[in-house]
This record gives C-alpha cells, sequence and structure tokens, in this order.
C-alpha cells in the first residue's frame, strides 16, 4: 500500500477576483456545473467555497500527479468536489484509471482570507 497527500491553500480574494474578472470563462474552465450550482447557493460565502473547491483541485492534482504519464491528461473539471447527505465533501476523479486506488479522504477549511484543502490517496501496491 502506498500513501500519497496533496496540500493547497488560496487567498480567496485571488479567486474572488477571477470570478470578478473573467466571469463565466473562468468558473466553467475550472468548475463543474454541480459545483457552481452549490457554490452560488452560499450567497455571501460563495467565494469561500468556491476558492475551497480550487484548493481542493490543486491538492488532488499534488496526490496524483506522480501516477500521471502527462500532467495534461486530467483537466480542472476532473477532479470534483460534492456534499454528502451531512455536507462532508467527497471527491472524485475522471479521466484516469482509478482501480489503483483503494479510497480517498478530503479535508476542507475556510476562513476570511484562506481557503485550504487536503487529499490523501490509498493506492494498491
Amino acid at each position: 500500500m502506498k500513501i500519497t497527500c496533496g496540500t493547497d491553500i488560496i487567498e480567496i480574494n485571488r479567486i474572488k477576483e477571477n470570478i470578478e474578472d473573467i466571469g463565466e470563462k473562468f468558473l466553467k474552465k475550472i468548475y463543474t456545473e454541480t459545483e457552481i450550482n452549490y457554490c452560488e447557493s452560499k450567497k455571501g460565502q460563495k467565494f469561500q467555497h468556491y476558492s475551497a473547491r480550487f484548493a481542493v483541485k490543486e491538492a488532488a492534482f499534488k496526490a496524483i500527479s506522480n501516477s500521471l504519464k502527462n500532467k495534461y491528461s486530467i483537466s480542472w473539471k476532473d477532479i470534483e468536489v460534492q456534499n454528502d447527505e451531512q455536507g462532508r465533501p467527497q471527491l472524485s476523479i475522471y479521466g484516469i484509471d482509478l482501480k489503483e486506488i483503494i479510497d480517498m479522504d478530503v479535508s476542507i477549511s475556510h476562513c476570511k482570507a484562506y481557503a485550504v484543502a487536503n487529499v490523501v490517496i490509498i493506492w494498491r501496491d
């Protein structure tokens, strides 16, 4: 068994500025429709939620990057965060062979200025 992890921290203002300046083009490049709908439902805190999902995507990429033949083999939208019934974040990764992954876990936190995410993946030997 092999364990990999990835961590990322992002300034919320950076994501907010990208969304305000670039708009839908930025959103459609980075986030799935499910993620956009979730973040937009958060009204006044939507930028924290967008930022947290951005951090998850970066952290997940770091956790899987050693297993990728080509770092361009997945896109931003191939990594998706959804919440379960209790509101816990769940990670899905599309576009790669996941047969070697036993389990994945994600942790997200955010405050007024920053969002941080940690992704842990357990692999078969």
